[in-house]
């Protein structure tokens, strides 16, 4: 005889928490995220379905396999998981869990996700992050993120993090997590200067930052040519 757990009905979606690598599509029009173990090799968006990793046509999850998505019940659980070297670029997801679960004592297995809020950490250097660059890895079609600072970004594939919120789409909030401030420095320039409605306070204090750092750039830009064309008037 197989005992079976008894069957909830919760009168609301549970949540949960986990960790996941912000990823940007090769274009720049799309964003999301992929896992950072099973399942890593299938970005997902905000909403999203989980399917078999394996490629067997089951519903996930399934209880003789172990597809699906996955999360835990508490959040210090998943900020231990960002302590390891191979997940310190990685953000921390606040989920909403849907559709078909099985409950373990330390989490959850599902077969559906909102992503509510992604928390990004600081910068390599320290600082408060300021936007998401190119981490220098991706998947097919996908470029992988990693928090950056105003002064970090310089030239590389960049958005902010309101921009990345838009790109996701469905409501999904970006906020930075805990960082020194950061120093302005050489400007991201592939970020969108525009600023989209509904910004809090610490997403419109990043976006005067990379404006700053891209204002000081081209004053330095302008500044060496100045001085290069002096130069070559004063010549013999």
């Amino acid at each position: 005889m197989r005992l079976r757990l008894p069957e909830e009905r919760p009168t609301e979606p549970p949540t949960g928490f986990k960790i996941a690598h912000p990823v940007l599509s090769q274009d720049g029009t799309r964003a999301g995220f992929t896992g950072v173990s099973l399942g890593g090799a299938l970005p997902y968006g905000v909403v999203a379905d989980a399917s078999c990793v394996y490629g067997r046509r089951h519903r996930s999850p399934a209880r003789l396999c172990d597809c699906g998505f996955h999360c835990v019940h508490e959040r210090a659980a998943a900020e231990a998981l960002l302590c390891t070297a191979e997940h310190r670029a990685a953000v921390l997801l606040d989920v909403t869990v849907l559709g078909t679960y099985i409950r373990f004592e330390l989490g959850f297995r599902y077969a559906r996700q909102r992503v509510r809020t992604a928390t990004v950490g600081p910068c390599a250097c320290g600082a408060r992050a300021a936007a998401l660059a190119d981490a220098g890895w991706g998947r097919p079609g996908w470029r992988a993120l990693a928090a950056a600072c105003a002064g970090c970004v310089r030239s590389r594939t960049s958005v902010s993090l309101a921009e990345f919120a838009r790109l996701a789409g469905d409501g999904l909030r970006v906020v930075a997590g805990s960082g020194a401030p950061g120093n302005p420095g050489d400007p991201a320039v592939t970020v969108d200067p525009g600023l989209p409605e509904g910004l809090g306070v610490p997403e419109l204090v990043a976006e005067a930052a990379l404006l700053q750092a891209r204002l000081d750039w081209f004053q330095s830009r302008l500044a060496r040519l100045e001085g290069s064309g002096g130069q070559q008037q004063g010549g013999p």
